[in-house]
């Protein structure tokens, strides 16, 4: 390799390498927690993976060379236990992905149980909170740490045809909690930041994709001409997990093929 070759991969290396770097991926079980997971452990990083399903995680742990956390993150108080089962087995977690998330209802806003609005926000908004909480002693020892949640466009305009109200105003408090924490902490060198993805093939729109009608839906809003994968979220994660996103904090940044572009 030349001398210029040599210097361009030595940059790529200190820009993307985790190596020596401990993170904590929720929702890893499946789908983008999962793919996420297998990367930043690709780059060189100690992974603890968190979900409910442990046969999954087990299986997961085990490919990755990471450790396999169950639990079940609907329950916040039990965030601690997480970050402190990583440090105590991995070491301090510099790194946190808040992944996990889902919907608890598909009624119309008028009818959506108090219940499920309940669920759904301890799920995908009090629990990173928690986890925030949780790492912070961490990264403040470490010197520096990068959170990153991953909310939705849902979060940022309405989807007609697919009642949301509550999933809708978890994600868009993400965005919120994102810039505070990110002003609060940027003293200790903590970046935290936010992804929101448009749609791809999981197992909450799983249906979606499974009707052609729903398939049409999603290609005539959809201004790229490629269906999601979780694949092209990953690259937006791990630019801000690592040191190529140094200087970026508190910003919300959309992967959703030109959906909220229209």
């Amino acid at each position: 390799m030349n001398g210029a070759g040599g210097a361009a991969g030595d940059a790529a290396a200190r820009m993307f390498g985790l190596g020596g770097r401990v993170a904590i991926v929720t929702g890893a079980s499946s789908g983008l927690g999962a793919a996420v997971a297998e990367t930043l452990a690709a780059l060189g990083a100690r992974v603890a993976v968190v979900a409910r399903r442990r046969d999954r995680l087990d299986a997961l742990a085990d490919r990755i060379g990471g450790l396999a956390v169950a639990c079940d993150l609907s329950d916040p108080a039990r965030a601690g236990s997480v970050v402190e089962a990583a440090a105590g087995k991995l070491g301090p977690p510099e790194i946190l992905v808040n992944a996990a998330g889902s919907m608890f209802t598909e009624e119309r806003a008028e009818a959506e149980p108090l219940d499920a609005v309940r669920r759904t926000l301890d799920l995908n908004l009090v629990a990173p909170m928690a986890l925030a909480q949780a790492v912070f002693p961490h990264m403040r020892a470490a010197g520096r740490g990068t959170i990153v949640n991953v909310s939705s466009i849902s979060g940022r305009v309405g989807v007609p045809g697919i009642p949301q109200a509550s999933y809708a105003a978890s994600k868009a408090g993400l965005s919120g909690l994102t810039a505070e924490l990110a002003v609060q902490w940027a003293r200790h060198s903590i970046r935290v930041n936010t992804v929101a993805p448009g749609f791809f093939r999981s197992e909450i729109t799983g249906p979606l994709y499974g009707s052609e009608r729903g398939a049409e839906y999603l290609r005539r809003n959809t201004p790229l001409p490629k269906e999601g994968a979780p694949d092209d979220v990953v690259g937006a994660v791990v630019w801000l997990a690592g040191d190529a996103g140094s200087y970026v904090t508190g910003q919300t940044i959309v992967v959703d093929g030109g959906w909220t572009a229209r």
